[in-house]
């Protein structure tokens, strides 16, 4: 009988873990943002990221994590800072504050969406491929 006693013991010690797993918080979609700049330099654009998240609909801490990185305009800490947030696995990299962030998000990753805005010519750039033809709908 203890044999049996033990080992229905192990059963219910083993299943502790799962039964914790299963009740914590889902993770939330994380958004990167990779900005060359200092944070304090880009307050404002940063208010008004999050701002258009949620009038998106994103609520931080809701449905949507914000993740930021300021490379603080020392460029050659931006591969480093991208290849993070691919190996956080976050589900899209805002690439802001020049191309020096874009061309860091573009190596670290071919899977992860990148948004990004730019003065130059993103076909030119190299950062997309010409359309060959009409937009799929």
């Amino acid at each position: 009988m203890r044999r049996r006693e033990f080992i229905a013991g192990l059963g219910s010690a083993a299943a502790c873990p799962l039964a914790a797993r299963a009740q914590q918080t889902p993770t939330l979609p994380t958004v990167g943002f990779l900005c060359s700049a200092a944070p304090e330099d880009w307050e404002p654009n940063v208010a008004a990221f999050r701002q258009g998240l949620s009038d998106a609909g994103y609520t931080e801490g809701q449905n949507v994590a914000l993740a930021l990185h300021f490379a603080e305009y020392h460029y050659d800490r931006l591969a480093a800072m991208a290849l993070d947030f691919a190996r956080q696995g976050v589900a899209v990299i805002f690439a802001s504050g020049g191309d020096n962030s874009i061309k860091a998000a573009m190596a670290a990753t071919n899977t992860i969406p990148l948004v990004f805005v730019t003065a130059n010519d993103p076909v030119s750039a190299g950062y997309v491929k010409a359309s060959t033809g009409p937009a799929e709908t």
